[in-house]
């Protein structure tokens, strides 16, 4: 996947809002590695988040 993908592909993955160009969270998935991507918001209410990948569920 090239650089401009990836950018246009990142959303939170708890409510799903683009959010390049935001103040938003990016980590690895603490089981697998994957990149997930969490919003602002999302991070302040402390709601739940589920890898797409390999289904690990964090708050």
């Amino acid at each position: 996947m090239s650089d401009t993908e990836s950018r246009s592909t990142q959303q939170c993955v708890s409510c799903g809002i683009q959010v390049s160009g935001m103040s938003a969270a990016r980590f690895a998935c603490p089981d697998c590695g994957a990149t997930i991507y969490r919003c602002a918001k999302c991070r302040k209410q402390s709601n739940l988040y589920e890898c797409h990948d390999c289904g690990f569920r964090g708050p």
